[in-house]
């Protein structure tokens, strides 16, 4: 029967969350729901075929005229691979188990098959993009079929069996809320490939860290993650006891890292009127000029005045939702910590912990990208007594920035929340889609990281590893997008986590032959983490795409080869016949020469032959020069087909 039908069984309901499958439970047969008409299966190399069946039966599978046969294990999952199959449309998939039972997809296509994932810019959908009537309006390819991988986050593996989003061809109503960069990617190519049909699955989270899209056995590979593993491990079967773990590696790293501590801004006894103010809701990057541009530590204070009788009572301090974690203490207690963007915070006091008249209510607060602070409506904030008085906590807050988030280190990131925890994205929305063929991934992440390059430059690696792995084919290209340009400008050089992360990205993407960069510098926004020109993210993925898996003569954005010094100048080299130009002539902006403490001055460069030459009358003490080394750096050097050249830094010779 056809796989649309056999889903009316609910092959969810058929298999229990999370345990192992009993036996009267297992489908006489079921394909996995990956497998849907219409779907893109990939070209030119062999075909996984996965499902249920009862135990110990064998099952064959058809395909383009090619069969091949199984025998399901004792919990009834099977597993047959099938012959490759080229470039074509219209196939039949078709298994039957020794009983008769039988499933059929139809309306198969074999071509190219791209995975695009990470944070919130490669979730960014379509209606959000400049321009964006238009192109819904205009899409309309029947080869070019999309997949929404559903939200999930799940501790560990599941034995599960989920349908995680539906296959449909793109047309105005399937783009409209698909992955923007995913799409135009999908659209180069198929402009460029007419005869190729190409898949595309979309599996992203907004605001997530590279940790939570690893498994777990490669986070600890890694080391100095067993802690957060192990807290993670323990939750499932012992839920108070995961949490109560992760108190304690929490309230530790505050006492360690935040210097609010220190000096006892957490504490009844400290004068805080010298603080400014800050208003009770909405983020502090959109209601404290200061604060505008801030991630890291800030502490909050108010006071609350009480009564003998109010005091004895015990009672619940509402905050509502704090971005993105926190350690609150009244008079000098702990009364708790959370962690979640969106996560309100609701903690009990015990009888004696309140006192007659001045109470202080002090929080330390940690955002690690966007938004920040206690930014849930005012109306939500107010310590509950038990007697069911309810006193506000709606005016006089201050604040006290703390220290900045580039200062801090191995941040308390609770292991089991989605899209800041750990493997939590891999085991819901990654280990879900199994071995499906694929040509290649696109991925658009590293905001939530960018205050630690250096570990990033460990962790993107290991991402590329476990899922080459996980899709088992070991040079699966990676495509990745470099952070574009967001944040302040600065009228001298400095110190800038966003630029060192980028060259961590371009670093990673240089030392592996199957991997492409795709430069979004000059494509961002400085205001806005979210740029709305998705359109030339996706070209440039796509043809980075076209170079790796269709081996297309296409332009490279330009990166450099080494630089060398040359008298009072540093001479950059390019790959022979890079046609290097200077928007608007002149010269080239944003070139840094740096001594060996990271002291820099601005630098000018002007084309040479075979790259660049940069003067200035540090060139001959110079221990590296950098390009569009900032958060928003102004970057006119460009190459072939308008592709911006690369941020870089490099040591001179």
């Amino acid at each position: 029967m056809r796989l649309s039908r056999l889903f009316a069984l609910s092959l969810m309901a058929l298999v229990p969350a999370g345990g192992a499958l009993a036996q009267s439970a297992v489908p006489s047969l079921a394909l996995d729901p990956m497998f849907q008409d219409g779907a893109v299966i990939q070209r030119d190399r062999p075909v996984p075929v996965w499902g249920l069946a009862a135990p110990r039966a064998t099952v064959e599978a058809t395909l383009a005229g090619r069969s091949a046969s199984a025998v399901s294990g004792a919990d009834g999952r099977w597993r047959i691979t099938l012959p490759a199959v080229p470039v074509g449309r219209g196939h039949t998939l078709t298994v039957r188990a020794q009983d008769g039972a039988q499933a059929t997809v139809s309306e198969l296509a074999s071509g190219d098959v791209f995975l695009c994932s990470g944070q919130s810019n490669m979730e960014f959908e379509v209606r959000q993009v400049t321009n964006a009537d238009t192109e819904i309006a205009q899409a309309n390819d029947a080869d070019l079929r999309l997949l929404s991988v559903a939200r999930s986050s799940l501790p560990g593996p599941s034995a599960q069996v989920a349908r995680v989003g539906n296959w449909a061809p793109a047309t105005p109503q399937s783009v409209r809320n698909f992955s923007a960069a995913c799409y135009f990617m999908g659209r180069e190519l198929r402009r460029a490939h007419p005869d190729v049909p190409v898949g595309l699955i979309a599996a992203s989270w907004g605001g997530s860290i590279i940790e939570d899209w690893l498994d777990e056995p490669s986070l600890r590979g890694l080391g100095g993650r067993d802690v957060a593993l192990d807290a993670l491990a323990t939750k499932s079967p012992a839920p108070a006891e995961g949490p109560r773990q992760w108190r304690e590696v929490s309230s530790s790293w505050w006492r360690d890292n935040d210097p609010g501590l220190g000096q006892g801004w957490n504490g009844a006894p400290f004068d805080d009127r010298a603080w400014p103010t800050i208003p009770t809701e909405g983020f502090w990057e959109a209601t404290v000029p200061q604060l505008a541009t801030f991630d890291g530590t800030v502490w909050v204070r108010t006071h609350v005045t009480l009564t003998r009788a109010q005091a004895r009572q015990a009672a619940t301090l509402s905050l509502g939702p704090i971005d993105d974690a926190d350690s609150t203490w009244v008079n000098g207690r702990f009364v708790g910590d959370s962690q979640g963007w969106d996560t309100p915070r609701n903690y009990r006091i015990a009888p004696g912990g309140l006192k007659a008249g001045d109470n202080v209510i002090a929080i330390g607060m940690l955002d690690t990208g966007g938004g920040g602070g206690a930014w849930g409506p005012a109306a939500d904030k107010a310590l509950v007594l038990e007697d069911g008085t309810r006193i506000p906590l709606n005016q006089n807050w201050r604040y006290q920035v703390a220290a900045p988030l580039w200062e801090l280190v191995n941040l308390p990131r609770t292991p089991w929340i989605g899209g800041s925890g750990l493997t939590t994205l891999y085991n819901g929305m990654i280990a879900p889609l199994g071995p499906w063929g694929l040509a290649g991934v696109a991925w658009y992440q590293g905001e939530s990281n960018v205050n630690a390059p250096d570990e990033y430059a460990v962790l993107l690696p290991a991402l590329m590893a476990n899922w080459r792995a996980r899709f088992e084919r070991a040079d699966l290209p990676f495509l990745i997008v470099q952070l574009a340009d967001f944040g302040p400008r600065r009228g001298s050089p400095g110190p800038s986590a966003w630029a060192r992360l980028r060259e961590v990205q371009r670093q990673v993407v240089r030392a592996d032959p199957r991997a492409g960069l795709a430069v979004a510098i000059d494509i961002g926004d400085r205001y806005d983490i979210h740029p709305t020109n998705k359109q030339q993210v996706g070209r440039r993925l796509g043809l980075e795409a076209r170079r790796l898996v269709h081996g297309d003569t296409v332009a490279v954005s330009p990166q450099p080869v080494s630089a060398q010094r040359d008298g009072d100048a540093i001479l950059i080299a390019y790959p022979a016949d890079t046609a290097l130009w200077i928007q608007e002539g002149g010269s080239v902006t944003g070139l840094q020469l740096c001594d060996t403490q990271e002291a820099c001055t601005w630098a000018v460069g002007q084309l040479t032959a075979g790259g660049l030459r940069v003067t200035s009358p540090a060139a001959a003490t110079a221990a590296q020069v950098r390009y569009c080394w900032a958060d928003s750096p102004i970057c006119n050097l460009y190459g072939p087909d308008d592709l911006p050249a690369t941020p870089f830094e490099l040591p001179i010779d």
